[in-house]
């Protein structure tokens, strides 16, 4: 069984890579929509490499049962002989038992342990970042420099990202927020004495580069905070705290006119 090792592995993380990129949108929980031809090919090419060490093993594995079937044959005819005989065919004996014990370890007994990680991500794939790694980045929202921002589409009601209303809140000299009504979706993180956060990671390639917005929620709406990492909509009005691109302006504050639990969206980072 051991020289079809090499062979599960590589069939167990293609095939786990194709279920979270061809036939899911798992794969949105780690890298950008861009990058899903790639992880296609990736789990293509790593089903297929499986496919061919499997075949490769069958091989090996019916040629060593053909040189034992022709080692019995002559062994039978070793045994007409008298003593010289027999030592010739304990020497090649021996000399077979080395040869099938150097088959029969393709490698350690442990190695097998490198499928747990593959068998783990083909049926169980990770969740999305959530509040923990939004937790571990910290305010770095120092004077970036402020300006003026294109005007915001009309609209009763305006979708905006969290991290578009961020930057806004933030830098924005124009104060394009002011008097909009605002609709945001995001998961909940939670701060000190009972404030909670509307927030989003954002990827530029893929999770390991994430980085975080978020949006203080305040408001009769937003008393009894929702549970931390659950989902939610948030429609309210801007509110303007701080100067302008300073740590003080951070995070921005949005006053919470409606709060709505929903689903996580399929693609779980934020958009600039």
């Amino acid at each position: 069984m051991r020289r079809y090792g090499s062979a599960v592995l590589l069939l167990l993380v293609g095939g786990a890579v194709l279920r979270i990129s061809l036939f899911s949108e798992l794969y949105l929980r780690y890298v950008q929509a861009a990058l899903r031809p790639y992880l296609v090919i990736s789990g293509s090419l790593l089903i297929l490499l499986g496919l061919v060490a499997a075949v490769r093993g069958m091989r090996q594995r019916d040629h060593e049962e053909h040189d034992d079937h022709e080692e019995h044959g002559e062994h039978g005819e070793h045994g007409e002989h008298g003593e010289h005989g027999e030592e010739e065919e304990g020497e090649e004996a021996e000399h077979d038992h080395g040869h099938s014990h150097s088959h029969s370890h393709g490698g350690p007994r442990i190695a097998w342990l490198l499928t747990l990680p593959a068998l783990a991500l083909l049926l169980f794939p990770p969740p999305a970042l959530g509040s923990y790694s939004a937790s571990r980045e910290e305010a770095q929202r120092a004077a970036q420099g402020v300006g003026t921002f294109s005007a915001l589409p009309a609209g009763k009601v305006l979708d905006i990202s969290v991290a578009q209303y961020s930057s806004r809140a933030i830098y924005d000299t124009g104060h394009s927020l002011k008097g909009r009504t605002l609709r945001m979706t995001g998961f909940v993180t939670h701060g000190s004495n009972g404030t909670w956060y509307l927030t989003r990671l954002l990827v530029t390639c893929c999770a390991a580069d994430a980085t975080i917005s978020k949006v203080e929620i305040r408001g009769d709406e937003a008393d009894g905070a929702p549970q931390t990492d659950s989902w939610v909509t948030v429609t309210g009005t801007w509110i303007p705290k701080g100067k302008l691109g300073t740590d003080g302006a951070w995070p921005p504050v949005l006053k919470a006119a409606q709060v709505e639990q929903v689903k996580e969206p399929a693609d779980p980072y934020d958009k600039r």
